[in-house]
């Protein structure tokens, strides 16, 4: 008969020992120790909130002032929404609409990018976010402390980033739930207070998501 014997971190150090002498099993006993680097940390979390990408849902967060943002993600067809006080993106496969207030929406041709330059009022989207880590995983100065909290009932992980160098703040304080989802986001970008939380997360989208204000002017402003 085969046995399957599973060997905890433990075992392992004393079957080296058995084996090996204690030379020979420092690499076991660091490698069990070794927190994760700072640049693992950004990386880490920077890849969890590209994860949501992946993932259809509505989040709400309230943001500074006390008003409210909303952040829609479908997947078939792939498109996405961020609704804040005094604007609206709307981002599709065919077509990218930008709404002032909700009186005038200008529609061009369809920008993926788009919502990776959302950081200059209230909201910051998870794509503006995701590419100041992106950009923060290259900075070998970077001061990074990380701690785990709850927001809106969901498990998150946070970084806080200090010296960051070619991004819109150099200071930034970010959490990510395990889903992939951005749970709150702290900076002051081009003088502006961006503090924004999750409140509510549904899996359900609300039958107006992708749609402009009623009653908005619709200008196309697609090249000719």
């Amino acid at each position: 008969m085969l046995t399957v014997t599973r060997l905890t971190t433990a075992g392992l150090a004393a079957a080296c020992v058995a084996l090996l002498g204690l030379s020979g099993c420092g690499d076991i006993d660091e490698a069990s120790a070794s927190p994760l680097s700072r640049d693992d940390l950004i990386t880490e979390t920077a890849d969890q909130l590209a994860a949501g990408a992946n993932l259809t849902y509505s989040a709400k967060y309230q943001v500074a002032g006390g008003e409210t943002a909303t952040v829609n993600r479908a997947q078939r067809p792939l498109r996405s929404s961020y609704v804040y006080p005094g604007g609206r993106l709307i981002v599709t496969t065919t077509v990218t609409v930008k709404c002032t207030g909700s009186t005038v929406c200008d529609s061009r041709a369809a920008d993926p990018a788009a919502a990776a330059t959302l950081n200059d009022g209230p909201l910051i989207s998870p794509e503006a976010a995701q590419a100041m880590l992106a950009t923060a995983a290259l900075d070998p100065i970077v001061d990074t402390k990380s701690h785990d909290t709850t927001i809106a009932g969901r498990h998150a992980t946070c970084l806080l980033l200090d010296g960051v160098d070619g991004t819109p703040a150099k200071k930034f304080d970010l959490c990510v739930t395990n889903e992939g989802v951005l749970a709150s986001f702290t900076a002051t970008i081009d003088g502006v207070r961006i503090d924004q939380a999750l409140t509510a997360y549904a899996e359900e989208l609300p039958s107006d998501a992708f749609l402009v204000p009623p009653g908005a002017k619709l200008v196309d402003k697609s090249p000719r």
